[in-house]
Parts: C-alpha cells; sequence; structure tokens
C-alpha cells in the first residue's frame, strides 16, 4: 500500500499543516488520500459526525482531503490533564487516565489498535499521508514507540524528514536525526525538507551540498516562511496569535484546550490573557475550554482574574465556552471524577451549577437554533448554529440561550455555552463584527494558499515516484 510519512526534528516544525497540504495536493490531482496520526497528544480535538474524539489536526488534515473525519485516522490520542496525568482516548472513546509510565504498560495491545486502523485505511484509499508525533530519533522510546517507529515498522512508507530552520541549527538537526534512527526505518527515509524559511535560499546550497555528501539523501525543497494563519497544536505557540491592538480578551488557563475555537476571531484582534492584563480594555472576554475545569478555576482565583473579571461584569461581554462556561456558574461539584468529592463556588455569574458524576464524556455534534436573548446572540435570535460538544458534566441553568444548551445572565451580558466551533459560523461572526462596529470578511482557509506554496517549493514528481504513483 503506497504511503508517506511527515517525520519531524522536533515538535512545532509544521508536519502537521505540511501534511495538510501534500493532502490537499494530492487530492487535486484525482488520488484517494487520507491522513495518519497513530498517537496524538493535543489539547484540540473535534468530534466526528459519529460522536467520536479525535486531534482537530488530523480533522482538518482530513478535510483537506476532501473526506469525512473519522476515528480511524488517529486511533489514539492523549489529552494532558496536569499531574503528569493525560486522559487517554482511543478509536474516538475515552478509556481512562494515565500516568507516562501507565501509558507503556498499553503499548502491546494499543500497537494492534493502531495497525488495525491503518490497515482498515488500506483498503479504502490510495495513498495514507501519516504525520509523525514530535521527533522521529526519540531514541529512549524506540521499544515502545507508536507515533513514529511504530508505525514506520507497520506502513513501511516512505520517509521524509522535516527541519524548522527558523529555530536555527536545521542542518544539525536533519543529520543527528538521520544519523540515530534504527537501519529498517533509516532506510525509508527518502529525503529531507527544510521549513520556515526567510531570506535567499542560494545562501544554503553549501550546507544543502555537505548534508548529501553526508547522509545520501537530497533535501526535497526550502518552504518559505509564511504569514498565514495556522492553527497552532501547541499551546507554546498561542503568543504568535496576540495582537497589539486586540479587542477580543481571552484567558489563557494553564490546561487551556481547543483554542482552535477561536481562530476565525483572529481578524477582530485576539490577545491570550492572565493576571497582568486589564480586563476593561478589551471589547469582548472569553474563557476557553479547559482540560480540569476545577483546577483553572482554582489558579484564575490565585491570579485574581476573578475579581477582575467581577469588575468588568455588566459592562463588557463575556462568554464563556465549555469549562469557562462552567467556570461562570454558581458552584461545580465534582463527586470524585476528576478529583476527590469537592464543591467549589464558581464566578456566580450566571444561574447555573455544573456536576461531574461520571467518567463518561459527552461527545457529538449538533445544530442548535438560537433562542435566548444575550448581547451578541440578540442579532441572530431565531437562526442555527453548528457545534460540537466534548465535556464531562452535566450543567443545571436557567435562560438557556441554544435551545436546551446554555445560559444567559439576566442582563445578557454574560453568557455560556458547551458548543466548540461556534466561532466558525457565519452568523455568529457576523454578529460580532456588528458588536464591535467592524466590516464582516468571510473567513478564508490558508490550506489552499499553504498547498500552493508548498507544491511550488518540493519536488512532488519525486514524492510521487518514491510510492509508485507517478505510473
Amino acid at each position: 500500500m503506497p504511503a508517506l510519512m511527515i517525520a519531524g526534528t522536533s515538535s512545532h516544525v509544521g508536519k502537521s499543516v505540511i501534511v495538510a497540504a501534500l493532502c490537499r495536493i494530492l487530492s487535486k490531482m484525482g488520488y484517494n488520500i487520507a491522513p495518519f496520526k497513530a498517537q496524538n497528544m493535543s489539547l484540540n480535538s473535534f468530534v466526528t459526525k459519529d460522536g467520536k474524539e479525535i486531534a482537530i489536526a488530523q480533522a482538518f488534515q482530513a478535510k483537506a482531503c476532501g473526506i469525512e473525519p473519522n476515528e480511524l485516522i488517529n486511533p489514539i490520542l492523549l489529552k494532558p490533564k496536569g499531574n503528569l496525568l493525560s486522559q487517554l482516548i482511543v478509536l474516538g472513546k475515552a478509556v481512562k487516565d494515565v500516568s507516562a509510565l501507565e501509558y507503556y504498560k498499553e503499548v502491546g495491545w494499543l500497537r494492534e489498535v493502531v495497525e488495525r486502523a491503518y490497515r482498515e485505511l488500506e483498503k479504502e484509499f490510495d495513498v495514507i499521508v501519516i504525520e509523525g508525533a514530535g521527533g522521529l530519533a526519540e531514541i529512549n522510546l524506540y521499544d515502545r514507540d507508536l507515533a513514529n517507529i511504530g508505525i514506520a515498522r507497520i506502513a513501511k512508507p516512505s520517509i521524509f524528514i522535516v527541519g524548522d530552520i527558523d529555530r536555527g541549527g536545521v542542518f544539525a538537526s536533519l543529520y543527528g536525526t538521520y544519523k540515530l534512527l534504527p537501519e529498517d526505518v533509516a532506510s525509508m527515509v527518502k529525503g529531507f525538507i527544510i521549513n520556515k524559511f526567510r531570506g535567499d535560499v542560494r545562501l544554503l546550497k553549501g550546507g544543502i551540498d555537505k548534508l548529501k555528501t553526508l547522509t545520501g539523501i537530497e533535501v526535497l525543497g526550502i518552504i518559505p516562511f509564511v504569514n498565514l494563519t495556522f492553527t497552532p497544536e501547541d499551546s507554546v505557540s498561542l503568543e504568535e496569535w496576540s495582537d497589539r491592538d486586540a479587542r477580543i480578551g481571552i484567558v489563557r488557563f494553564p490546561r487551556i484546550s481547543n483554542w482552535t475555537d477561536f481562530e476565525h476571531l483572529k481578524p477582530f484582534g485576539i490577545k491570550f490573557i492572565w493576571k497582568r492584563d486589564d480586563l476593561s480594555e478589551f471589547d469582548v472576554i472569553i474563557l476557553p475550554g479547559t482540560k480540569n475545569t476545577i483546577a483553572d478555576l482554582k489558579e484564575l482565583k490565585s491570579a485574581g482574574v476573578d475579581e477582575k473579571l467581577g469588575k468588568i461584569a455588566g459592562k463588557v461581554p463575556i462568554i464563556g465556552i465549555c469549562g469557562g462556561y462552567q467556570m461562570l456558574g454558581k458552584e461545580i461539584i465534582d463527586k470524585g471524577v476528576e478529583h476527590d468529592y469537592v464543591r467549589v463556588k464558581g464566578l456566580g455569574l450566571l444561574d447555573a451549577i455544573t456536576i461531574f458524576d461520571e467518567f463518561k464524556k459527552k461527545t457529538v455534534q449538533v445544530v442548535k437554533t438560537v433562542t435566548g436573548d444575550a448581547v451578541i446572540l440578540d442579532k441572530i435570535k431565531g437562526q442555527k448554529v453548528w457545534g460540537y460538544e466534548i465535556h464531562k458534566g452535566k450543567t443545571f441553568a436557567s435562560n438557556p440561550i441554544f435551545e436546551d444548551d446554555g445560559c444567559a445572565s439576566d442582563d445578557g451580558m454574560v453568557w455560556g455555552t458547551y458548543l466548540h466551533g461556534l466561532f466558525s459560523n457565519d452568523n455568529v461572526l457576523k454578529a460580532i463584527a456588528g458588536y464591535l462596529n467592524v466590516k464582516f470578511v468571510k473567513p478564508k482557509s490558508w490550506i489552499d494558499e499553504f498547498a500552493e506554496v508548498v507544491k511550488n517549493s518540493l519536488d512532488i514528481e519525486f514524492i510521487l515516484k518514491t510510492i509508485d504513483l507517478n505510473s
């Protein structure tokens, strides 16, 4: 089965977006393509039409292929939740919380899950574009790896290693990664890719020639640094989203999740904020999702952000999404699901109480009608919105705003909802633009523009030859 794998010298070198671009390029060439990432560790997730939870990067890559996302393309998802624990999601369903050591004890049966998922995709698609995880040469993990060495030995793909030249040391990173690989996997490496280059490519010729002499591997292309609205998978990259003239402030919880919800708000100017920021400087404040509502609520209070929210309530719209919505209520009661039995006072800005009484999560795509009265939403009352829910806990609230979901304060200046993806709806974005008194511009997807850049930068014909797709 033809397969290619985009691996990296480290995290944040551009693997996810290059996979998405190649998916779009090959799809447009008429091939039936699917993405695949055996194991992803991410707090940005997506719910499929079948109610399965996968990493949002793979969902986006699937859409770049022109296919519907499903759980097979990301069979294992780890969602870090603090205290060295991660929630283990297998084929779209939460299984349990595990530490790193506990996780590696599960590798035997998880490897079988990965291989079964991959083999199922093999039956349906012409080629699978695999994304590695982190750095390819994690030599301490070779005996238990799934996302890099593990899937390479299952799929036997043509491997292309990506290095980020913007960080510096790209030649050493590419050379070192290749040289540390086991012989069988090193034999699968067909090319290097240099990403995020600024400057004259002629300056790199000496390094490229030396790298080929040392390894026998060609540099297949140099992708320039492009200023597009990429969605970062790692929260360390969120500062790249911040705008000095931001009008929308998004509270940056220590355990923030699903910040991809706010990608389409960037044209309005957004900033991720915490205790040093003056909340009154913003026109809208958003409390986003979190992997641990109670822990982040305590940190928010410890940082004094709760007092700042109380001072602007009624003056500046405050919106809560998922965990942020739960915090806005009067109380959160955990009956031993995330913590020991505990009752915590919420921010008290909404007439709502949340109870955690079972490990099971709600994961579903929904279409809801705007039924409540709340600032911004009042412009689209009666209209439909799309979103998806990913949460534990049940919230009991008065004054719902999306049929049976959400809650608004009496003055409508504070409201919350479980709907992730809300800000991908054009009618919601138009309502926000109207509130901010700015012109609405329909969001553009960066994928087509970036795919063109990748197509012009890489030797696509060589890639096709390595996987026997050029005949």
